[in-house]
């Protein structure tokens, strides 16, 4: 495995992780304190999420013909980008033009986040081995699970940014550290990495295997499952009825996501090193519906709110993540080397679709319904998803139990 190569993707896509938390963390306080209402915020992020779906069926065609360096050196530019324009926001603005910019803003760093995440999950199975199946499942996790650790510190960031340096002053100390990553990114990378053999034609961004169809419509409601509260719910009821401060709600999620990275990390060890199939996702997609419906009903039985969502979502983040890096694997497993690319991209584009739609949900439920309304709809989500993990095939491709020396940090794949 070349090493080298996988630092480099991976310290790229950890300093682009940090901001794209810290931003959403930064743009949802910022504008909640300014008065804006759950739809409202809900708004802000949509072009960010469809641009996202757009982005990953394309994206995946043109690194299959470009090669990976160029979808992830730009993501980062673009990221860098948006962080500007972002900051040339003027307070004096109505709040239609406000929300415009900040939609557009925001459209431009949802294309940077799905080029700089599909060209890294796609780089590590052009730098594993073909046979390196143990240590493939192992660096999917470690690098999606460290990416979610990161994003968590992010929110953390973008908290303590607000309170400290303001909304404009945090903007561009973002962009000015992640130009550094952009400019060391461009010129250590090499070039070509991931580029198919052939030209990839554009019909083949909708010619899938049947396993791949099934598990992108799962990913479609695992991922709405979770952000119909996550987007605006959870970090709106936290700071507007529990009256929590910018640092304790972007603390708490901060928390949330490093404990799902960690989990991710970790699931090739809490599945005692074999290669999960659909079976597993679908039995962990079910738990993650039973325990979506225990917030609200502890809600409704009278439980100390904050103990039920702070103590609800904990165990919500350890099953979710645990299914996410399933579906992380599968997609890989799913996919030839010299199409990877378009899979990946393809597969991340169901990831974006289930974000988007749940990302309107949740302002949308929040204020026709509360919390209680955003939770049963993860719930359903989840519930979706186990149902039509029940599709995908009961074993794994390749079978073989990953061996206990490629969980092993010091492995030499």
């Amino acid at each position: 495995m070349n090493l080298k190569n996988y630092v480099l993707v991976t310290g790229a896509y950890w300093g682009f992780t940090l901001t794209d938390g810290a931003l959403r963390m930064l743009v949802l306080l910022h504008f909640f304190n300014l008065g804006y209402s759950p739809v409202t915020l809900a708004f802000l992020f949509l072009l960010y999420e469809f641009f996202g779906i757009v982005t990953n069926l394309l994206g995946g065609w043109i690194a299959s013909r470009m090669g990976l360096k160029v979808t992830l050196v730009a993501g980062l530019a673009l990221q860098v980008a948006a962080l500007g324009l972002l900051a040339l926001l003027d307070p004096a603005w109505s709040e239609w033009a406000s929300v415009a910019w900040v939609m557009a803003s925001q459209a431009l760093s949802g294309i940077a986040k799905d080029l700089t995440k599909m060209s890294s999950k796609s780089a590590i199975k052009v730098i594993v081995p073909p046979d390196a199946k143990g240590t493939l499942f192992r660096w999917v996790a470690v690098l999606t699970g460290s990416k979610n650790a990161l994003k968590g510190v992010g929110f953390f960031i973008g908290g303590w940014l607000l309170a400290t340096a303001g909304f404009k002053g945090a903007l561009w100390i973002m962009a000015g550290a992640l130009a550094v990553v952009w400019l060391g990114s461009w010129l250590s990378l090499p070039v070509g990495m991931g580029k198919a053999k052939g030209k990839a034609a554009f019909k083949e961004l909708f010619s899938k295997s049947r396993e791949i169809n099934v598990l992108c419509l799962a990913r479609f409601f695992l991922f709405g499952a979770r952000d119909i509260w996550f987007v605006v719910g959870v970090p709106v009821f936290l700071r507007g009825v529990l009256g929590w401060s910018f640092e304790q709600v972007g603390a708490f999620m901060a928390f949330w996501v490093i404990g799902y990275g960690i989990i991710q990390s970790a699931a090739p060890a809490i599945l005692r090193g074999r290669a999960p199939a659909g079976g597993t996702a679908s039995a962990i997609a079910f738990t993650l519906a039973v325990v979506a419906a225990g917030i609200p009903l502890g809600l409704a039985a009278g439980l100390p709110a904050a103990t039920v969502i702070v103590g609800g979502l904990a165990v919500f983040g350890a099953v979710f993540a645990l299914n996410s890096a399933v579906h992380s694997y599968l997609i890989l497993d799913y996919t030839d080397g010299d199409k990877v690319a378009l899979n990946v991209g393809f597969y991340y584009m169901a990831n974006a679709g289930g974000r988007l739609v749940g990302c309107l949900l949740s302002g949308v439920l929040y204020q026709v319904a509360g919390l209680a309304g955003c939770l049963w709809g993860a719930f359903a989500f989840a519930v979706v998803a186990a149902v039509v993990a029940l599709k995908l095939p009961r074993e794994a491709l390749h079978a073989e139990k990953l061996a206990t020396a490629t969980l092993k940090a010091g492995d030499g794949d």
